[in-house]
C-alpha cells in the first residue's frame, strides 16, 4: 500500500491516496495512480509496457514537454545492484523534473524540501506516478525488496543526472 510517512518533526503515516495526493501537490510534487490499458506480464518488453500506459503517459508528456520515455527494471539479480542503490541514496537535485511511474516493485522517495525542516517519505508501488520538480532535494531507496520496474520520462537525451547536495541530510532516514 502506498504510504506517506512524515518523519520529522513529527512521525505520522498517511495511507489515503486522496490525502497523499493533496499533501504532495501542496509541495509541488505531482502524485497520481494509473492503471494499464491492458494486462501486463513480468517478461513484457519496454514497448509493450509503454503502449499499455500510452493513454496516461502520452498526454502527460505532451503537456509538459517530455521527449523520451523508457523502462528501468532493477532487481536483486541485477549486476552491481548495491552500487546502483548507493547512487540514489545521497540527497540530490536534478535540473529537470524526475518523473517515475511504478509498473511493478516498490521504492521509497525521501524529501527534504528547501525552506523547511520537514522530512517525509513516500513508499511508491505498482500503479504510482510521481513527478519530483526540478531542484527539489530528495533521495531514493529501492530496499528492502530491491525490485523496481518503472517508466521514466525525460526532456533531455542525457536522462537521469544527479546534482548531489553533500548535505548528509539522508543519514538516519534509510
Amino acid at each position: 500500500m502506498t504510504t506517506l510517512t512524515l518523519l520529522d518533526p513529527v512521525k505520522n503515516e498517511i495511507k489515503d491516496p486522496k490525502e497523499i495526493k493533496a499533501f504532495m501537490n501542496q509541495r509541488g510534487i505531482i502524485f497520481e495512480q494509473w492503471e494499464a490499458s491492458s494486462p501486463l506480464n513480468d517478461n513484457d518488453s519496454q514497448e509493450t509496457i509503454l503502449k499499455a500506459f500510452e493513454h496516461e503517459l502520452g498526454p502527460y508528456m505532451k503537456k509538459h514537454g517530455y521527449v523520451n520515455a523508457d523502462v528501468i527494471n532493477v532487481h536483486k539479480e541485477t549486476p552491481n545492484i548495491e552500487a546502483i542503490r548507493t547512487k540514489f541514496l545521497s540527497e540530490h537535485t536534478h535540473d529537470e523534473d524526475e518523473v517515475r511511474f511504478f509498473v511493478d516493485g516498490e521504492g521509497f522517495f525521501f524529501f527534504h524540501l528547501a525552506n523547511t525542516s520537514e522530512v517525509f517519505s513516500l513508499h511508491c508501488e505498482k500503479g504510482d506516478f510521481i513527478s519530483v520538480p526540478k531542484g527539489a532535494t530528495h533521495w531514493f531507496d529501492l530496499a528492502p525488496k530491491y525490485h523496481v520496474k518503472a517508466i521514466r520520462v525525460f526532456k533531455t537525451p542525457e536522462g537521469w543526472v544527479a546534482n548531489y547536495t553533500q548535505s548528509g541530510k539522508e543519514q538516519g532516514y534509510k
